[in-house]
């Protein structure tokens, strides 16, 4: 099975009118590819698939199929839901539409137990076959894959292979990896790329690769190739872009950012979120004068 592993970037969904801007969205995904990008993750929560309509989240997988067909970048699709049969239907559409594999985040709100999300897990990667990536990120949907919950799924699903740790937790990685080294663990975390990747983690999944994708595929690289230093001062380069990004909810800050860079025509978001404050606003645009933006 070929796994999607490296410097994948969680994509924003640009709006015009309300609508999807479907051509600056394809301009979005070109740009990351030019740059050295392994992978593009439409629709996650970066992509603000919380609020997209479900057609609009299956034409965000195939623009990106569309765009990265005949390049070496990968498409990792968002295909995750709180409902079972919901996430089932997304996977098959991806999978159908072209995807290398799939991403999929835990069920939120409605705080599954471990055994809930097992059984979850195991139905959407039995319905498809392609890769799929389990997605942990507790501090936004309220439930927390346990490590034993992943590996028990590693181990029982073929296709299953790997994670988009985003709990902050080095050690969760650590625990991970030290029980299964073949798992793929993603650091789902900006600040703590580096330190994903040098505990054996097989790639990341970025929000501030959206703006910096050449310096977050260099990061990713340099490690996946032993060479430590030069990734650890790129992580280093990044920190204060990295936790500006996050000073209100993601992807807040990061399309912000775009908009600033004039990477997006309008900065528009899906209510219930809205644009930063005005001191937000000024706290992005000054941190983004020490970076050089390719091809804004």
């Amino acid at each position: 099975m070929n796994y999607v592993t490296g410097a994948t970037t969680a994509l924003i969904t640009p709006f015009k009118n309300g609508q999807l801007d479907e051509a600056t969205y394809a301009k979005l995904i070109k740009r990351q590819i030019d740059n050295g990008i392994d992978a593009i993750c439409p629709v996650g929560t970066t992509g603000e698939s919380a609020t997209l309509s479900h057609d609009e989240h299956k034409r965000c997988i195939e623009i990106a199929v569309e765009v990265a067909k005949g390049t070496k970048a990968k498409v990792l699709a968002g295909a995750g839901s709180n409902a079972t049969h919901e996430a089932i239907d997304i996977a098959k559409h991806a999978q159908n539409a072209g995807v290398d594999a799939i991403f999929s985040v835990s069920p939120y709100y409605n705080k599954p137990s471990q055994e809930g999300l097992y059984q979850h897990y195991k139905a959407i990667a039995t319905a498809v076959e392609i890769p799929v990536m389990l997605y942990n990120v507790p501090g936004r949907t309220g439930v927390d894959i346990a490590a034993n919950t992943v590996i028990r799924l590693f181990d029982d699903v073929s296709n299953i292979y790997g994670i988009k740790e985003a709990t902050g937790s080095i050690e969760r990685s650590i625990e991970l990896l030290s029980k299964r080294p073949d798992l793929k663990v993603f650091s789902g975390d900006d600040a703590i790329d580096y330190a994903i990747l040098a505990t054996g983690g097989a790639g990341v999944t970025s929000v501030t690769s959206n703006l910096l994708p050449d310096m977050k595929a260099k990061l990713v690289q340099s490690a996946l190739k032993g060479d430590f230093k030069t990734s650890k001062e790129l992580n280093d380069a990044l920190y204060p872009i990295n936790k500006v990004l996050f000073c209100e909810s993601n992807p807040i800050p990061i399309k912000a950012a775009m908009y600033i860079a004039g990477l997006i025509e309008t900065l528009e978001f899906r209510l219930p979120l809205v644009p930063p404050s005005s001191a937000n606003m000024k706290l992005i645009e000054d941190c983004m004068k020490n970076y050089t933006i390719v091809g804004a």
